[in-house]
C-alpha cells in the first residue's frame, strides 16, 4: 500500500490505497468507499488524505479542453496545475484571477479549497471566477455546475473539500495583463497600529496587498502592495530557476533562535520603496525552492491559518501575536493580510471579511498543541475560523463554530466520499454504499 503525505509531513497520518485517475469520461469504481480526490499534495494537513480508504490520484486529468484567447476563458481537466495554466495563458496576455502562494496546485484543488490570494479585497476568492465545472457522483450521475444553480451544488462544491464528488474539469475566467511583471511598493511598519494605517492607505490604490510580520516581536513587518506593470515593463519574464532542499535534516532547522535571527535581519534588510519584480517570483517566492518543507525535519510542521472577522480583527490579532511571542515559537513565513467584503463563494469557504494570519510551526508535540489551544480560544472568541486546507488538528467544535453553513453543506456530501479531515471534524463516520 502506498503512502501519500501531506505537505506538512506530519508522521502517523495513515495509509490509503492509491488509484490513478486519468480518464474524465470513466465511471467511478462500484466498490464501496470511502474515497477522496488527491491532486498535487500541497494541502498541509489531511483534507486530501484518507487513512484506510482510497485516494483518486487525479494528476492524470492533465488535458486542456478549450482556451478562448479573445475572452480569456479556459476549460481544463481538474488535474491540470496552475503552473501549466500560466505557461499557456501568460504569453497570450492573461493570468489567473486569483492564485494561492504556490503554482504547483491543481485546478480541482483550487475549487475544492476555494483558495485565495493577495487580491481578495478586490477580486474575492478563486471560486468567484469559476464559470462551470463537471461533478461526477458515486451514483454514476454527471452534473455541469454553474454559479447560481437552483440546487446549490455549485456553492457546496466550491470550498467543499472534495466531498461532493469528483471534479473532472473546470472552466475559469482569466484576467488580462499587459506585461508579466509587478510594480511593487514596500513599506516597513513598526507595530500593528502602523500596519492598519498602511493597509487603509495602500489597499485602496493597489490590487494586491500582503504583509510579512515578525511574529516574535509584536507584529512589526514589511507591507507590500502591487499591481501588474504596464507597457514600460520588460516584455519577457526571466525563467523561474529552482533550487532544491537536498535532504531531510534529523531535527527542525526552524527554532526560536533561527527564526529570531532571520526575522531581525529580514526586517532591517535594505529594500527599495518601489521595484519591478517578475510576476512568478512575486506570487510564488517559495516555489523557487523545491521541497522546502523538508527544513522542518522528520517530525514535520503545522501551518496555522485563521481569519478574524472585521469587528474583532485588531484586538484579536494583537492577542495572537502576544501569545505567539510569549511562546517563543513561530516561523520565517508569517503572512498577514486583510480580506475584503465580498461574500464567500461557497458554503464552507474560508475567506470572509476581516484579517487572516498564517504561520508555520515546527511540530513540537504537546508544546505545539498547548499553543494552538490558546490561539484557538482567541479565534473562537473573535468569531473567526481556521482554514481546512492548512489544518491537521482542528476539533469538530472549532470547525462547526467557524462554518455556520455546515448543516446545509451536509445535504450535498456524496456518501462514498470522505477524508481523514472530514471524519475528524464531522464527528461521525461516513455513510458508505455497500457493494452489490
Amino acid at each position: 500500500m502506498k503512502y501519500a503525505k501531506a505537505w506538512g509531513r506530519l508522521p502517523g497520518i495513515g495509509e490509503a490505497r492509491q488509484r490513478p485517475w486519468g480518464d474524465r469520461h470513466a465511471a467511478l469504481p462500484a466498490e464501496a468507499g470511502p474515497r477522496i480526490a488527491h491532486g498535487l499534495g500541497r494541502s498541509y494537513g489531511d483534507v486530501a488524505l484518507n487513512p484506510g480508504g482510497e485516494l483518486l490520484m487525479t494528476r492524470g486529468l492533465d488535458r486542456f479542453i478549450h482556451f478562448d484567447r479573445a475572452q480569456g476563458v479556459l476549460r481544463a481537466e481538474a488535474g491540470v496545475s496552475l503552473d501549466e495554466v500560466l505557461a499557456l495563458v501568460m504569453p497570450a496576455g492573461w493570468f489567473v484571477a486569483v492564485t494561492p502562494g504556490s503554482r504547483y496546485v491543481s485546478l480541482g484543488g483550487c475549487v475544492a479549497n476555494d483558495v485565495h490570494g493577495k487580491n481578495h479585497a478586490r477580486a474575492g476568492s478563486f471560486g468567484h471566477h469559476v464559470r462551470a465545472f463537471e461533478l461526477l457522483r458515486s451514483d454514476g450521475s454527471r452534473q455541469v455546475c454553474r454559479p447560481g444553480d437552483a440546487d446549490g451544488r455549485f456553492e457546496a462544491t466550491v470550498g467543499g473539500l472534495g466531498l461532493t464528488g469528483l471534479i473532472t474539469w473546470v472552466e475559469i475566467q482569466l484576467i488580462p495583463i499587459r506585461r508579466p511583471w509587478m510594480a511593487v511598493v514596500q513599506r516597513r511598519f513598526a507595530s500593528l497600529d502602523a500596519y492598519w494605517d498602511l493597509d487603509e492607505s495602500l489597499a485602496a490604490h493597489h490590487d494586491y496587498t500582503v504583509a510579512w510580520v515578525d511574529c516574535l516581536r509584536g507584529g512589526r513587518g514589511i507591507y507590500s502592495a502591487a499591481d501588474f506593470a504596464g507597457h514600460d515593463a520588460p516584455q519577457a519574464e526571466p525563467g523561474p530557476g529552482r533550487r532544491r532542499v537536498p535532504l531531510e535534516p534529523p531535527i527542525s532547522l526552524v527554532n526560536g533562535l533561527s527564526v529570531s535571527a532571520f526575522n531581525l535581519a529580514y526586517y532591517h534588510l535594505p529594500r527599495p520603496a518601489f521595484s519591478l519584480q517578475p510576476a512568478l517570483k512575486y506570487f510564488y517566492p517559495l516555489d523557487g525552492l523545491a521541497d522546502w518543507n523538508r527544513i522542518y525535519g522528520r517530525r514535520g510542521f503545522y501551518q496555522y491559518q485563521c481569519v478574524l472577522p472585521r469587528p474583532a480583527m485588531k484586538e484579536a490579532s494583537r492577542a495572537l501575536f502576544d501569545r505567539i511571542g510569549r511562546a517563543g515559537s513561530g516561523s520565517f513565513l508569517a503572512v498577514f493580510k486583510t480580506f475584503g467584503e465580498r461574500p464567500p463563494a461557497g458554503l464552507l469557504s474560508f475567506p470572509r471579511a476581516g484579517a487572516t494570519l498564517a504561520l508555520d510551526f515546527p511540530n513540537q508535540g504537546a508544546a505545539s498543541h498547548r499553543l494552538f489551544a490558546e490561539l484557538d480560544a482567541v479565534v473562537r472568541e473573535a468569531g473567526g475560523a481556521l482554514y481546512p486546507a492548512k489544518d491537521a488538528r482542528m476539533s469538530a467544535d472549532m470547525f462547526r463554530a467557524g462554518h455556520p453553513a455546515l448543516d446545509a453543506f451536509r445535504a450535498h456530501v456524496d456518501p462514498a466520499f470522505s477524508s481523514g479531515f472530514w471524519r475528524r471534524v464531522a464527528g461521525e463516520p461516513p455513510s458508505l454504499p455497500q457493494p452489490a
